[in-house]
C-alpha cells in the first residue's frame, strides 16, 4: 500500500499503518483494549518464556487457546485442556507459527465452550465516515476455516447487533481505517462477545452482505479510493431477506479434508448469475456463483483449495436454505474430490437447519456428516470395466492386419477371462474387482 502511494497512485484499500496495526493479533488486542472493544480474558504481551506463558494459562483457567500472533487461516492454534499438556502444545504451536508465518510469538486466551463466530462488515472513507453493514455468522468451520457463512446471524437481536456494530466501528476508527474491513468477534452463549481480529481486506464471504443490503462493496472500494464519501449512511443500511454462502473446496471430507489435486474434467454449476443486485437492491438474484476455474484447469496443491463460492438469497432463512440445498444438488464437478455432497448433508442436517450453531458443529455431528462409504453401484462398475476393455481394444488395434497387435479377447478353444480391479479414491472405499468373460460371437 505504501509503495503504491509513494509511486503517486491511489491504493484501493486501507493505509499501510492500519494493516500493520491489525497484522499482529497481540498488538491489535492491546489497541482494542484502549478503544474499549471487549476482549477475551488472556495474555497478549511480549514475554514468550514457556514458564511465564504457562503461569498465565494457569491464571486464566483451562481450557485455554494458544494462537499464533501473526497467524490466520486456522493455522498456529492449539486448545489446551490441562496444565500438564501446556508445554507440548506450546512447542507444537510455535513450530507451526514459525513455519507458516516466520514468527513464533503466541498469545494465550480463555477457550470458550461452544462459541459462535460472528463478524461485522465495516466500511470507512477518507472523510471520517464509518459504517457497519451488519453481521455475518461464520460459525460452521472445519480445521478453524469457514465452510458456510450467512447473514444476518440467526437469533441476533437489534440491541446486540447495534452493540457489535458500534464496537466494530470503534475498532476501525482506532487504527484510522479506510475502505472495506471485517471485525471478527467470538460470541458466548450468554450474549457476550469479544474481539478476535480485524481482516484488512474484502473477505471471501462479502457476497452475503451485498445480497442483504443491496450494495456492491467493490464499487464502494473504488469510490472511496477516489476520495468520494460513502454511498450510504448508517440509517440507510437496512437488512432485506437472508443470504447463505457455501465454499466449494477441492478436498476430500472423508479423508480429513485433505486437498484434492488433478484436472477439472467437468464442471456444471447451477443456473445462476455472476453478480446481480436487482433493480431496487431488495430483490437480488436467488443464486450467485463466484468461481475462478473452468473445465480443463489443473488444481494444484500450491493454492487454497477453494474453487467456487455458491451464494443464495431468500426472503427468509427457510427459503434460502431450500434454495441452497437445490443448488448444491445441481452442482456437478468431475475429476476431483470436492465437498459438495458434504455441504448438502451439512445444510440439510438438523443442527444447521435449526440454527443450533457454534464452531464445533462439524466435529459434534461427525456421525451424520461423515457416513460410512457406500459400495459402488454394480452398473457403474460394469460400465467402467467395459469402457476400459474397449479402450484397450482400440489402442491395441493400430495395425488391423496383425493378429498379435489386437487386444481382443478371442481365443481358439476357450473363453478368455480376466479380472479388473477398481479403487474409489474419493470415498476411500476398498477396491472392487470385476470379472470379464469374453465369449465368441
Amino acid at each position: 500500500a505504501e509503495a503504491v502511494q509513494a509511486a503517486g497512485l491511489a491504493f484501493i484499500g486501507p493505509p499501510g499503518s492500519s494493516m500493520r496495526a491489525m497484522g499482529s493479533k497481540s498488538a491489535a488486542k492491546q489497541l482494542m483494549e484502549g478503544a474499549n472493544v471487549p476482549l477475551v480474558p488472556g495474555y497478549h504481551g511480549d514475554n514468550q518464556e514457556p514458564a511465564f506463558l504457562r503461569e498465565q494459562a494457569d491464571r486464566i483457567g483451562y481450557p485455554v487457546l494458544l494462537k499464533a500472533s501473526a497467524g490466520g487461516g486456522g493455522k498456529g492454534m492449539r486448545v489446551v485442556e490441562r496444565s500438564e499438556d501446556f508445554e507440548a502444545a506450546l512447542a507444537s504451536c510455535k513450530r507451526e507459527a514459525i513455519s507458516s508465518f516466520g514468527d513464533d510469538k503466541v498469545l494465550v486466551e480463555k477457550y470458550l465452550i461452544r462459541p459462535r463466530h460472528i463478524e461485522i462488515q465495516v466500511f470507512a472513507d477518507t472523510l471520517g465516515n464509518c459504517v457497519y453493514l451488519h453481521e455475518r455468522d461464520c460459525s460452521v468451520q472445519r480445521r478453524h476455516q469457514k465452510v458456510l457463512e450467512e447473514a444476518p446471524a440467526p437469533g441476533m437481536t437489534l440491541e446486540r447487533r447495534a452493540a457489535m456494530g458500534e464496537a466494530a466501528v470503534n475498532a476501525a476508527r482506532a487504527v484510522g481505517y479506510v475502505g472495506a474491513g471485517t471485525v471478527e468477534f467470538i460470541a458466548n452463549q450468554d450474549g457476550s462477545f469479544y474481539f478476535m481480529e480485524m481482516n484488512t481486506r474484502l473477505q471471501v464471504e462479502h457476497p452475503v452482505t451485498e445480497m442483504i443490503t443491496g450494495t456492491d462493496l467493490v464499487e464502494w472500494q473504488l469510490r472511496v479510493a477516489f476520495g468520494e464519501p460513502l454511498p450510504k449512511k448508517q440509517s440507510e443500511l437496512a437488512i432485506h431477506g437472508h443470504a447463505i454462502e457455501a465454499r466449494v473446496y477441492a478436498e476430500n471430507p472423508e479423508k480429513g479434508f485433505l486437498p484434492s489435486i488433478g484436472t477439472l474434467r467437468h464442471m456444471d454449476a447451477p443456473k445462476a448469475v455472476e453478480f446481480e443486485l436487482g433493480s431496487s437492491g431488495t430483490n437480488p438474484a436467488a443464486v450467485r456463483v463466484d468461481s475462478g476455474v473452468r473445465e480443463g484447469d489443473a488444481i494444484s496443491p500450491y493454492y487454497d483449495p477453494m474453487i467456487a463460492k455458491l451464494i443464495v438469497w431468500g426472503a427468509d432463512r427457510t427459503q434460502a436454505l431450500a434454495r441452497l440445498s437445490q443448488a448444491l444438488a445441481e452442482f456437478q464437478i468431475v475429476g476431483l474430490a470436492t465437498n459438495i455432497a458434504f455441504l448438502k448433508r451439512l445444510v440439510e442436517g438438523e443442527a444447521f437447519s435449526s440454527a443450533d450453531l457454534d464452531t464445533g458443529l462439524i466435529d459434534r455431528h461427525g456421525a451424520t456428516l461423515f457416513p460410512a462409504p457406500s459400495s459402488a453401484p454394480l452398473g457403474a462398475l460394469a460400465l467402467a470395466a467395459l469402457a476400459l476393455s474397449r479402450g484397450e481394444t482400440v489402442r491395441g488395434s493400430a495395425n488391423s492386419a496383425d493378429p498379435w497387435a489386437q487386444a481382443r479377447g478371442w481365443r481358439m478353444n476357450s473363453a478368455y477371462r480376466r479380472t479388473l480391479s477398481f479403487a474409489d479414491e474419493f470415498s476411500g472405499a476398498e477396491g472392487y474387482q470385476v470379472g470379464l468373460r469374453y465369449e465368441t460371437a
